[in-house]
């Protein structure tokens, strides 16, 4: 018996070292691999991905404003912190094919290197082994599960022909499991979402949760479905659905919402009875279990207080909002935005817009759908923001520079004590409640976004803002999120016209509360007195600067903001101030476009222009409405100026001024304009005496603002200041290649790296432009809304935005934004020249939109010349 039981271990040991060969297809050496493979490599293969798709899930924060994506999104961060995890998932997946190449898990471990691939951004060749799979796999949910994911990958790329193709050839196919159906349908949802179909999204996702087992997922398919019927307005099946959401077993701020947004559909929008629908609000807000959540619940309370036509009251649940603690701070960031926008629509303060846009700004990341239009809005709110600021800085600086040393020192310790006990009580209120925040400050925010004439001195509420107000008005900071906050010291104002204002690091809470710290935070009393303009000098200077702001203000209110009769108010202004500024023509001209807006007044403008100023360009242009401009004004005078140039350079100066003149005369308001002026001061100072080539040249550098043509106007006028006549001749005469303007052949400009305003920075967030004409702004509406439809369908993960602004009068872009680098901008334009029609659109209109990188575009803003950049855009991509 002992002989015939060693045998038989004999046996089974020689069978199990002849069935370690992974070549040998024999019943025992199967049974062997495929166990082996399932339970070893394969398994940990796949507990690895599972592991990197639940990260995927935690890491990913919902946006429960918006219709949540049917798949999470893949972050590349998550990816690249994960990698230990995709490293070992392939190398037991290959094992498993490398050392068990006869068991049945070796197309599900090429699946999962597939999906390795995948994660990794690989997307060739993860597509290259799926298609592998379908091919060459004998096992049918292998093959199936493959195509899925080569759909899902195809609809990633928005490759939608391909994906397509899958869908047809899987539509075909039998036998195809529960599990896979359950994926199937839900990448179909997907389908559909990222083509913009959503009404087509219910019935996939309805299908899905047939095969869904998770209670947890089926929760969120549920969610979804309801918000897809809510925006549909078909509240009694969103109603519906978001109970089911909740009876799903979902987190809780999954519940939350799903309660919140229940009962908003099913009856709190509609109800006649609004103190039952406050009450509802402060139920949610009284209920500890939404601490979390409290400024959801007053921001949604204080929409409906709006709707209800309470602006005062929606106001202020906006701030207590924003001033509740919470984790999402995507939603801190759209209560800021709501704000800036009740400021800048309903009460047209235009400072604190910029504020608010600032602190939304701080909240969205730049992949977020509304950052990039938010970010170039930003841009003409700092604008005016420092010019404002600037008003009511050096107004109130001079209105002090009247006063005897003995009250200018009464004025300072005043507000040194009123400083004093304001940071005392900050203090306090900091230990009640730590998040001190941008609205406790709004609240005691004093100007409205006036003509900046207000004494600073005499307003007790502006006072009360204390060493903030004060830094705001006479620091030069940039401006940032916490703009409010009491640790900013005051610095020199001698460089605040060119610099915004910015905040110190926060300190420590301790630090806050210290009495000892708070005296130490006071600025101090010489260094505030020292900033009074007590010298005539100083004060010149200032005055001259606010010449600057009211003409700026004027402007940008008109041309940006479509404020016409605050614009009016600031041009008339600067004319009555400085009766002779050497802006008067370009005030009279926008005001004379401004009152012609608002019907009132216009001919006295056209007739003081004309009177002061008959040889002016603006006057030129308002005398000649029907003369073409545009891009064909642009291309036509800066052939001409080419023309001259070249005469100029053959000491043709007749002929040449001659040339300069006509284009003057028939293209008065260009891009080239300021380089035809400068071309004619030229020409003067080789045929006119050196007295008006010296007093031409001053004035030009009055009034253009071109950095380029400013800095070469400068030579010119030391070259006169400092040489001899014959010198000066000699130098307007032969100024070096080198020197010149550049861009003087619309062609060929100078090289953008060596004169452009512009710089590269092909990894910055970037933002697609389309210029529009007059007519195609006045229908941005229906080109915005066809746009919307374009990126559903094509770019839906990419959470596009689009928006217009001004450029000027008669110059408006779309932006669309955000993408991460140039590489996908440029991947969205090379789509929206492809695939993107639109009646209002020709295709010469579509060929002339560009891409720009974020800081590019502050310089475009500001330039306001599309051909400028487009010389720069032409190089750099």
């Amino acid at each position: 018996m002992q002989r015939v039981i060693i045998f038989f271990i004999l046996t089974i040991c020689v069978n199990c070292l002849s069935a370690c060969s992974s070549q040998k297809d024999t019943f025992t050496n199967r049974l062997y691999h495929n166990t082996t493979a399932r339970f070893n490599a394969y398994y940990y293969a796949k507990e690895k991905i599972l592991e990197l798709e639940k990260e995927i899930k935690n890491e990913h924060q919902e946006d429960f404003s918006q219709v949540l994506p049917v798949f999470y999104p893949i972050d590349s961060s998550t990816i690249s912190s994960k990698e230990d995890l995709l490293k070992e998932a392939r190398e037991m997946a290959s094992k498993a094919v490398d050392w068990h190449k006869i068991s049945k898990w070796v197309a599900p471990s090429y699946f999962l290197i597939g999906k390795v691939d995948y994660y990794k951004g690989k997307h060739e060749e993860a597509q290259n082994t799926f298609k592998f799979l379908n091919v060459n796999s004998s096992q049918d949910d292998v093959r199936h599960i493959a195509l899925i994911q080569l759909l899902r990958s195809f609809i990633d790329h928005r490759q939608f022909e391909d994906a397509s193709f899958v869908i047809d050839f899987l539509s075909k196919e039998e036998n195809i499991s529960d599990e896979n159906k359950q994926y199937l349908y839900k990448t179909l949802a997907y389908y559909y979402e990222a083509r913009g179909e959503t009404d087509l999204m219910a019935p996939s996702l309805f299908k899905s949760l047939e095969y869904t087992s998770n209670k947890s997922e089926a929760s969120r398919i549920h969610f979804i479905l309801a918000q897809l019927y809510q925006n549909s307005g078909l509240d009694a099946f969103a109603y519906e659905y978001y109970q089911k959401a909740i009876s799903g077993s979902p987190n809780y701020e999954r519940t939350f919402f799903a309660q919140l947004y229940s009962q908003q559909v099913a009856e709190l929008e509609r109800s006649k009875d609004l103190k039952r629908v406050r009450e509802y609000y402060d139920d949610l807000y009284k209920d500890n279990k939404n601490i979390d959540f409290r400024d959801v619940i007053l921001f949604e309370k204080g929409r409906f207080e709006k709707k209800q036509g309470n602006l005062e009251e929606a106001i202020k649940l906006y701030i207590l909002a924003a001033k509740e603690e919470g984790e999402n701070e995507r939603q801190k960031g759209y209560i800021y935005e709501e704000l800036s926008n009740v400021y800048l629509n309903d009460k047209e303060d235009f400072l604190k817009t910029k504020y608010y846009l600032d602190s939304a700004l701080a909240k969205f990341k730049e992949t977020d759908k509304n950052h990039g239009v938010l970010a170039a809005r930003k841009v003409i709110f700092d604008q005016y923001a420092t010019n404002y600021e600037l008003l009511t800085y050096n107004d109130s600086l001079i209105q002090l520079s009247q006063l005897s040393a003995e009250e200018q020192e009464k004025y300072v310790d005043n507000f040194l004590a009123l400083e004093e006990e304001r940071l005392i009580n900050e203090a306090k209120m900091a230990e009640e409640k730590k998040s001190q925040g941008i609205f406790e400050n709004l609240l005691a925010f004093g100007g409205g976004g006036g003509s900046g004439a207000s004494f600073y001195w005499d307003n007790p509420v502006a006072i009360q803002r204390g060493a903030l107000e004060f830094t705001q008005i006479w620091g030069n900071r940039p401006l940032s999120d916490n703009w409010r906050s009491s640790d900013r010291g005051f610095q020199e104002a001698a460089n605040s016209v060119e610099n915004n204002i910015n905040i110190e690091e926060p300190m420590e809470e301790e630090e806050e509360n210290s009495l000892a710290t708070i005296t130490a935070k006071l600025p101090d009393k010489a260094s505030l007195l020292n900033q009074i303009p007590n010298t005539p000098e100083a004060r010149e200077k200032m005055v001259n600067q606010m010449e600057e702001a009211y003409f700026n203000l004027g402007k940008l209110l008109y041309f940006d903001l479509k404020q016409s009769e605050k614009s009016i108010e600031y041009l008339e202004a600067l004319i009555e101030k400085y009766p002779e500024t050497l802006k008067k023509p370009e005030a009279y001209y926008t005001l004379f476009l401004a009152n012609q807006d608002l019907n009132i007044n216009a001919d006295r403008y056209a007739q003081l222009l004309n009177q002061e100023f008959p040889n002016s360009q603006f006057t030129k242009s308002l005398n000649n409405p029907d003369k073409v401009s545009g891009s064909q004004a642009n291309l036509a005078s800066g052939e001409n100026y080419k023309v001259a140039y070249r005469l100029f350079k053959d000491r043709a100066y007749e002929e040449a001024k001659k040339i300069v003149r006509q284009t003057l005369n028939e293209y008065p308001l260009t891009k080239n304009t300021d380089r035809l002026l400068l071309l004619d001061i030229m020409i003067t100072g080789q045929l006119e005496s050196l007295e008006i080539y010296k007093n031409r040249l001053q004035a030009y550098l009055q009034q253009t603002k071109e950095e380029e043509l400013l800095n070469f106007a400068e030579k010119l006028l030391k070259a006169v200041s400092e040489d001899s006549e014959e010198a000066t001749i000699a130098n307007a005469e032969e100024p070096s290649e080198n020197e010149l303007p550049s861009d003087i052949s619309i062609v060929k400009p100078e090289p953008a790296s060596a004169t452009s305003p512009y710089k590269e920075g092909l990894n910055q967030t970037h933002i697609f432009i389309l210029p529009m004409t007059e007519t195609l702004a006045e229908n941005a509406n229906d080109l915005t809304a066809s746009l919307e439809s374009f990126h559903n369908a094509n770019f839906a993960n990419q959470r596009l935005r689009t928006g217009t602004i001004s450029l000027g009068k008669d110059t408006s872009i779309l932006i669309i934004s955000p993408f991460s680098s140039a590489e996908k901008s440029l991947g969205y334009k090379e789509a929206f020249l492809n695939s993107f029609n639109n009646e209002s659109l020709t295709e010469e209109i579509k060929n002339s939109s560009f891409v720009i990188s974020i800081g590019n575009f502050q310089q475009l803003n500001k330039r306001k010349d599309i051909e400028e950049y487009r010389s720069f855009y032409e190089k750099a991509y």
